[in-house]
């Protein structure tokens, strides 16, 4: 058998094959029982259905997805599939280099008609595997913020409420995996931008160890940014970084290969397991009590299953100073790459981020460096103790869906709303987030795990052991577009 391509037991077909996992959908393509390309036409059909309503592509590449779903099936029908993914249905994030598509960032600044000849490394680990691609997701400008709008693209929605926001700045990339858009999308994740709107829609996100995953370009952004996979499961998130992590000369960030498959012992449990509960990393003040509450009720779930968990803080103060000084001075930087009538059609949001950056002395951005390096060194120590530290993956269920420039723009408005997720963008550790219940309202809450720097592994596989009790739910997607109280996004 090929590595890395899971030998669990075949499914019976579902109703809609767009409801299986990778996993799954691997499993039904071994047994003969479905195709590749039955497959993308029933995520393709999603798209079509949902896509009026949650805005949650820029484009879809159609009859390029048909193409390399054919081309899968007659692998798969061979007997010879290429890769760990091959025929399985994905999409990728509109940050991320794809040949023969344009990579529109969220901005009216990037013109459309030009050369798309680059994959980025993970995009080209994506079609060496035989994955086939979608169509690219939804993101606010440059992916500068936690909810998904942009003046380009306009509003992305959440499926389990259409009034509410994915999330972002993976935004379109969550709300496609929760309604089926595709078991599998590539986001990016720079304070918290897969795990956020993983959170917010229901869904397994991960951010790997800085470096796992290769990148190019770098992130205007910095060495906060962190490619990742989004998910219907562990196992497919694990599925998904064993491919994307693979190694490319382009990023000399990256780390080198290690040589592990994440599939393996990925059901090995947490028995004896030393976990740290931080329920507000000793300084967020403001966790949703329904939050709260079900992340605790997880934690317990953890205990039952055999791990030594440990009600304790990190022992830091709140970094928020820090992520928001690096992050507007990395808003300048792009900022002044841009003419002014480049600057004049800019998301407001982007602009009142990129104006407080000017305000940076480089004194200021070192000393901002040096608290950086003194966390992440704190943080290597404390996990020298902890297997595992565990956190409420956002401290709010998510919140309205408004357009770009709505809010008043400031530090707190852009991220005092998620005080876990940021912290460890800065030390650069691996953290996953799954789901772990619903509030009174239906909305999905999520529990972050943080691993030690390099343990992606680890990370899995306690959130396959927590995953495998706890229960599993997907939106109804039994709303229509007058439930958005606006006008649909535009159509792919």
């Amino acid at each position: 058998m090929r590595r890395g391509l899971p030998t669990l037991p075949c499914p019976m077909p579902p109703t809609d094959l767009a409801d299986c996992t990778a996993t799954e959908l691997l499993a039904l393509y071994r047994s003969g029982q479905v195709s590749p390309l039955e497959a993308t036409q029933a995520a393709l059909s999603r798209i079509a259905r949902v896509q009026p309503a949650l805005n949650a592509f820029v484009m879809v590449g159609h009859e390029e997805a048909l193409a390399a779903a054919r081309a899968s099936t007659g692998r798969w029908q061979r007997g010879a599939p290429c890769g760990a993914l091959d025929g399985v249905p994905v999409s990728i994030k509109d940050l991320v280099l794809t040949r023969g598509w344009p990579t529109l960032r969220g901005s009216h600044t990037v013109d459309a008609a030009q050369a798309w000849d680059i994959d980025a490394p993970a995009t080209a680990r994506l079609r060496e595997a035989g994955a086939v691609l979608l169509g690219k997701t939804t993101t606010p400008e440059f992916g500068c913020k936690g909810e998904t709008n942009s003046p380009r693209s306009g509003i992305t929605r959440n499926p389990w409420d259409l009034t509410k926001t994915p999330g972002g700045s993976s935004g379109g990339a969550a709300a496609a995996v929760a309604a089926g858009c595709g078991p599998l999308a590539l986001g990016t994740d720079g304070a918290g931008s897969v795990r956020i709107p993983a959170a917010f829609c229901g869904n397994v996100g991960m951010k790997p160890s800085f470096g796992r995953v290769p990148a190019y370009p770098l992130s205007p952004f910095g060495t906060v940014a962190h490619l990742g996979p989004h998910a219907m499961s562990v196992r497919d998130a694990a599925l998904m970084l064993g491919v994307i992590k693979q190694p490319d000369a382009r990023d000399w960030t990256a780390l080198p290969p290690d040589g592990t498959d994440q599939l393996v012992g990925l059901d090995d449990g947490v028995r004896g397991l030393r976990v740290a509960w931080s329920p507000t990393l000793g300084y967020a003040k403001n966790v949703h009590p329904e939050v709260a509450e079900a992340c605790a009720r997880a934690v317990r779930r953890l205990e039952d299953l055999g791990a030594h968990v440990e009600a304790i803080d990190p022992g830091f103060e709140d970094p928020l100073e820090i992520t928001a000084g690096l992050w507007f001075v990395g808003a300048w930087t792009l900022w002044n790459t841009l003419s002014p009538a480049q600057q004049a059609v800019t998301d407001p949001d982007f602009r009142a981020e990129a104006l407080l950056g000017e305000r940076y002395s480089a004194l200021e951005v070192q000393r901002l460096a040096l608290r950086r390096g003194a966390l992440g060194s704190h943080m290597r120590q404390f996990m020298q103790r902890h297997d595992l530290l565990v956190t409420p993956a956002v401290a709010v269920p998510a919140f309205d869906a408004v357009p770009a420039g709505t809010r008043p723009f400031d530090t707190a408005s852009m991220l005092g709303w998620t005080p876990f997720s940021y912290p460890f963008n800065l030390t650069q550790q691996p953290a996953l987030t799954l789901p772990c219940g619903l509030t009174r309202a239906g909305l999905p809450i999520g529990l972050q795990l943080v691993g030690p720097m390099f343990d992606d592994a680890g990370v899995l596989r306690a959130a396959r052991a927590l995953e495998s009790v706890l229960p599993v739910r997907r939106p109804s997607l039994t709303w229509d577009d007058a439930a958005t109280g606006a006008p649909p996004g535009p159509a792919a």
